[in-house]
């Protein structure tokens, strides 16, 4: 009899760690560390890249000269090109355009009643532009001083504010958007996203106004803000019950249905057979 007694009492123990182990601050204590993983993941290649900045490490020092007076001789030679380039990185990629873009999809999110996911995207675009100011000024880093320069930029230049900007703002645009693009066709705006983030770095760089490390240390720092708030996002679609989803649907899939994204989602009942 003591021995059931004993038994019994080691399984109730084992269920009750079980339990612990599988209820809810298990799971908000294992999307907390992953959380803090990935982020911190993403945030170390632009941390590598600000020490190596400040540092002013030889090898990147060489490159970013190299590269800058290279573009620039090509950019003498071709005034027809500088002018190309000037219109893609000051209308088309220009920031304002970027946010005013986010801000219109802001808009017609919130006329959809997607209200988490109108703050999602209103908080990365306006904390990405808040911390890459904050990091351009703490840095102070001086931009390119070229002869006969093609063109001017005022304020500092380390991390660019032109390429931070797009990559947070495609991201949102094309995290939000994808549901509503057919599978056949999701190729298209990942390639003008991509074409869209290169192609800011690109003009930065070939016109003279900042160092290829401003680049990439803008895309990375966009890269981590976005990490971040789409972490939390995901956070609040595993505490609502929802799927967890991959980049390739998109952030909210149920923004492709006619009726409130945010009503929560009903299992359907099994069909007769």
């Amino acid at each position: 009899m003591a021995q059931r007694t004993t038994r019994s009492r080691r399984l109730g123990t084992v269920r009750a760690l079980l339990a612990r182990h599988s209820g809810p601050d298990a799971a908000f204590g294992r999307r907390l560390v992953l959380a803090v993983t990935a982020t911190a993941g993403v945030a170390v290649p632009f941390a590598l890249a600000l020490v190596l900045v400040e540092s002013r490490w030889a090898p990147l020092y060489r490159l970013d000269r190299s590269t800058a007076e290279r573009l620039h001789r090509t950019a003498l030679e071709h005034p027809a090109r500088v002018r190309v380039l000037d219109f893609f990185t000051g209308v088309v990629w220009d920031p304002v355009t970027m946010r005013l873009l986010v801000a219109a999809l802001v808009v017609w999110l919130l006329t959809r009643r997607a209200w988490r996911l109108a703050t999602w995207a209103a908080v990365t675009a306006t904390s990405g532009a808040l911390i890459g100011f904050l990091v351009k000024n703490a840095v102070e880093r001086a931009r390119p001083h070229l002869p006969e320069p093609v063109a001017h930029a005022p304020g500092f230049s380390f991390p660019s504010g032109h390429a931070m900007t797009a990559m947070t703002s495609c991201a949102v645009l094309l995290l939000v958007l994808l549901p509503l693009v057919p599978r056949a066709w999701r190729a298209l705006p990942w390639a003008l996203a991509t074409a869209a983030v290169l192609g800011v770095g690109y003009t930065r760089v070939a016109l003279g106004v900042h160092w290829v490390s401003d680049v990439v240390g803008g895309w990375l720092l966009g890269i981590a803000v976005v990490t971040a708030t789409t972490l939390a996002f995901e956070a609040w679609r595993a505490d609502t019950g929802r799927p967890r989803t991959t980049v390739g649907e998109g952030l909210e899939p149920e923004i492709s249905s006619v009726s409130d994204p945010e009503a929560p989602s009903r299992p359907t009942a099994p069909s007769a057979l």
